[in-house]
């Protein structure tokens, strides 16, 4: 089986936009000038007019500089875009010397450019600009302009006050940049985890699309070859009697090679058609016939898996999902690599339900894995085991510590779309041990594709009961 991976590493497009920085630029920089003018002209209080605006002036010079210089479309590599956070970090804390230093209320804006980074920008960035805020914060705690104020009167805030400002920074920007960088990258795990599970379904929807492409070249086919059977039974009709031994035995295989090829064909023609019995052979598979699908690979290798089936009722019958089957035989392949000496895969089902239950005398599933059982990325796969590493949730993975820990999110995935359950356990007991993984569906939700396609019931389904007669 093969375990999609995404690209390791930050690709280009993943950069954040210089148009992004410089739009966010412009509006931190509306919002100062709009709080100095207010400052001064609205509220009265002294302020280094002159000196605070052209602080804010180096901020718009730069911007302009970008957007002269870069397309909008422009993406910023990781160093330039912490070089430029960086220089947002230094400005704010020039406005704030000015201003009265961390006595001045808008010292907690110090938070915002570490929050963008966590978001954006890998973690050694995010601590560097962090400390960098922290340092300068420090700094203003100790050296500043004093806080404006009227211009009868002057306040000074105790340093116990300013002591707790810091702290608020200090333990701001620690908390906002750790949760922010998690939710992000997070984010961008499922993100990627998705995309290549959509890359799976599509190579196995195209898989089960040759079909219809076989179909469509046997029906191309069909003329050619009729037109050489009747060429050749002309010309056995024209030479008759007068043709030499050796003409008639070649005539005679080709119309013999012809009827069989015309005989393949019209198996892959069935494969197309809508029809019952096409229907059935191509798309249409009783749920024993599903576990023998998983175990034939299997005991292709060599290796013995134990098959038990039991059931009250008829046989299920279902239709053939690709995704759940590539899921299934990734569960499959799992259990094979790490099991002891033996692996067991049991098929129950009443009228009710329908259970397949996968077990192992492995090692079985480490806590982690059980804890964020179908998270994408969660793995411990390593050199310890010389089948492949200890267990993880990489199914069908590298045999030597590769894993992306996609293989168990892409088959829980594509299981549970077909509106399955499943759950992963340990055995635990003091002669037993191993990892176990049981699936189970609805009944009628595990046949309604069969249903929907074939409103006359197949000869080898059941009668629904009533109150599983509605629509699904």
């Amino acid at each position: 089986m093969i375990d999609a991976a995404p690209e390791i590493g930050r690709p280009a497009g993943r950069h954040l936009r210089l148009d992004t920085f410089v739009r966010l630029r412009w509006l931190a920089l509306t919002g100062q000038s709009a709080a100095v003018v207010g400052a001064q002209f609205g509220l009265g209080l002294n302020l280094p007019f002159g000196w605070c605006f052209l602080v804010i002036a180096a901020s718009c010079w730069l911007n302009l500089a970008l957007r002269i210089r870069f397309p909008a479309s422009y993406r910023l590599s990781d160093d330039s875009a912490a070089l430029l956070l960086a220089f947002d970090i230094v400005q704010l804390a020039a406005l704030l010397f000015l201003t009265g230093g961390l006595q001045n209320p808008f010292s907690l804006l110090f938070l915002a450019p570490v929050l963008i980074s966590a978001t954006a920008l890998p973690p050694d960035r995010t601590l560097a600009l962090g400390l960098l805020a922290v340092g300068l914060a420090t700094l203003l705690a100790l050296v500043h302009r004093p806080l404006p104020w009227f211009a009868d009167g002057r306040i000074e805030l105790p340093f116990l006050y300013v002591s707790g400002v810091w702290t608020a920074i200090l333990l701001g920007t620690a908390f906002t940049g750790v949760y922010a960088w998690r939710v992000a990258e997070e984010t961008r795990q499922l993100a990627q985890a998705l995309a290549a599970t959509e890359l799976v379904l599509a190579r196995e929807q195209h898989l089960s699309q040759l079909d219809g492409l076989a179909a469509a070249a046997a029906h191309e086919l069909g003329t050619p070859l009729g037109t050489i059977m009747v060429v050749a039974k002309e010309l056995d009709r024209l030479l008759g009697p007068t043709a030499t031994p050796e003409v008639a035995e070649d005539l005679a295989l080709l119309r013999d090679q012809v009827s069989r090829c015309r005989g393949i064909l019209s198996k892959l023609t069935s494969l197309g058609e809508d029809n019952e019995e096409g229907e059935g052979f191509l798309q249409t598979v009783t749920f024993g016939h599903v576990v023998e699908e998983l175990v034939a690979p299997q005991r292709a290798l060599g290796v013995a898996v134990a098959v038990k089936k039991q059931g009250e009722g008829p046989e299920p019958v279902c239709r053939r999902n690709p995704g759940v089957m590539f899921g299934l035989a990734n569960i499959v392949d799992n259990a094979v690599d790490f099991a002891d000496t033996r692996v067991e895969i049991e098929a129950r089902w009443n009228l009710d339900r329908v259970w397949l239950t996968i077990r192992d005398d492995g090692p079985g599933f480490p806590s982690e894995v059980l804890l964020r059982a179908g998270e994408p990325y969660v793995t411990t796969r390593g050199p310890e085991r010389s089948k492949g590493g200890a267990r993880g949730a990489d199914a069908g993975g590298d045999a030597v510590g590769a894993g992306l820990g996609l293989g168990l999110f892409i088959a829980k995935t594509l299981i549970e779309r077909s509106g399955a359950q499943l759950v992963l356990s340990n055995i635990t007991g003091a002669d037993d041990h191993g990892a176990l993984v049981r699936v189970s569906w609805a009944r009628h939700i595990f046949e309604r594709d069969v249903i929907a396609a074939q409103p006359v019931a197949h000869n080898s389904l059941r009668p629904l009961p009533e109150r599983d007669a509605a629509p699904i």
